[in-house]
C-alpha cells in the first residue's frame, strides 16, 4: 500500500478540502477501520457567542455539538439526532441536536451561581459540573417511523466514555472517539483580546465486514491477539498519540492530520459533509404554542403589557400581545 491519503476512487487528492465546519468520513486500509473526522469553527464560535456560558460550560456543549456532529452526518435517512444530558450537578441539562443534511443547534441549562462557585473551588471536570445522571441519543426519522433511543450512564469521564459506553451497548462495534474543544485568544494590533472557539473531533470504529469486534480485551500473551484484534489495537494506539491542539488547530487540515496518523496503512477519503449553525424556532411556532396555553397561564406571563419568550437555543426574542394570543 502506498502511504498516502486518497479519496474515495483511490486517486490521491490533490483538491482542497474544506478545512472546518466539515465532517470527512475516511477508512484506514488494511486494518478494517473506518472513522469520521470534524473540525468545527464558525459553528462552534456561533453558538457560544449567543451565550455567555462559563468557559468549563462552553467546553462541554462544544464536544456534544462535535459528538453530535460525528454522529449526525453517517445518518442514512434524513431525521434528527438529539444527544441530551440530565444530571443533578450546577449543569443539569446538554441539548445538542442535529437535522439532516447538516444544521446543528445547543444549550446547556446551568445554574451559574453554582457553576462560579464549583470553578471557584477547582471542581471543573464534566463529573463535578454534570454530576450523576445519563445521557440520551435519540434518532427521530420522522413521518410515520419509530424513534430510536439509547441511554447510558454518565461517569467521570463525562461525553467521551459515554459514547464510548453507547457504541459498546447500543452497537456493540468497537469504537473509540477524542473529543477537543477550547478558546482562541488573540491581540488585534491595539492590543485588545479576542476569543473565538474552535472544535474538533475524530471517531474511529472497526469495520464488521473485516471481522468486526465488540469490544477489545487485554491479552494475557499477545501471540493469542487475532489479526482483527492486532489491527484494531495498532489504530487505537496511534489515535491515542493524537492531542487537543492537532485536532483544533486551524491551520492543519484534517487530511493532512489523517495522514499524521495512519499513513504508513494508508488513508481513503470520503466526501465531505457540510455542516452549520441552524435552528428551528420562529414566531409562528411559538405563536402557536403560547395559544395552548389557557387565560389564567397567559395572564402569568404577561410582564407590563406583553409577554416576551426567548429561544434556548439561539438566545432569540419574540414579543407577543397577550391580546392576540386570546380566543
Amino acid at each position: 500500500m502506498v502511504p498516502c491519503v486518497t479519496n474515495q476512487d483511490q486517486s490521491p487528492i490533490t483538491e482542497l478540502l474544506p478545512l472546518d465546519d466539515m465532517v470527512l468520513p475516511f477508512q484506514v486500509e488494511g486494518i478494517g477501520v473506518r472513522g469520521r473526522i470534524t473540525r468545527l469553527s464558525t459553528l462552534v464560535n456561533e453558538v457560544m457567542t449567543r451565550h455567555d456560558y462559563p468557559e468549563p460550560v462552553a467546553i462541554l456543549l462544544g464536544e456534544a455539538l462535535t459528538l453530535v456532529a460525528l454522529l449526525g452526518t453517517a445518518l442514512k435517512f434524513e431525521g434528527r439526532l438529539t444527544l441530551q444530558t440530565k444530571s443533578d450537578g450546577p449543569l443539569s441539562m446538554l441539548v445538542a441536536d442535529f437535522d439532516s443534511p447538516g444544521k446543528l443547534r445547543g444549550y446547556a441549562h446551568i445554574n451559574r451561581d453554582a457553576v462560579i462557585a464549583a470553578m471557584e473551588a477547582g471542581l471543573e471536570s464534566p463529573a463535578d459540573l454534570m454530576g450523576k445522571g445519563y445521557l440520551a441519543l435519540t434518532i427521530d426519522q420522522g413521518a410515520d417511523m419509530d424513534r430510536y433511543q439509547g441511554i447510558v450512564q454518565l461517569g467521570a469521564g463525562g461525553l467521551t466514555d459515554a459514547a464510548h459506553e453507547y457504541f459498546a451497548q447500543s452497537e456493540q462495534i468497537a469504537t473509540r472517539v477524542h473529543l477537543a474543544v477550547g478558546p482562541l485568544y488573540e491581540r488585534d494590533d491595539d492590543g485588545e483580546m479576542s476569543v473565538s472557539w474552535r472544535a474538533g473531533a475524530i471517531m474511529i470504529q472497526h469495520l464488521p465486514e473485516e471481522g468486526g469486534l465488540t469490544g477489545f480485551r487485554e491479552p494475557e500473551d499477545e501471540r493469542s491477539l487475532s489479526d482483527a484484534e492486532r489491527g484494531w489495537e495498532h489504530a487505537t494506539i496511534l489515535l491515542g498519540t493524537l492531542t487537543d491542539a492537532e485536532l483544533m488547530d486551524p491551520e492543519l487540515g484534517a487530511d493532512r492530520l489523517l495522514y499524521r496518523l495512519y499513513h504508513e496503512d494508508g488513508v481513503r477519503v470520503y466526501t465531505p459533509h457540510s455542516v452549520a449553525f441552524g435552528c428551528r424556532c420562529s414566531r409562528d411556532r411559538i405563536e402557536g404554542v403560547l395559544r395552548t396555553f389557557d387565560e389564567g397561564d397567559l395572564d402569568h406571563m404577561t410582564v407590563d403589557g406583553h409577554i416576551e419568550t426567548k429561544c434556548e437555543f439561539c438566545a432569540q426574542m419574540y414579543e407577543f400581545d397577550p391580546a392576540d394570543l386570546r380566543g
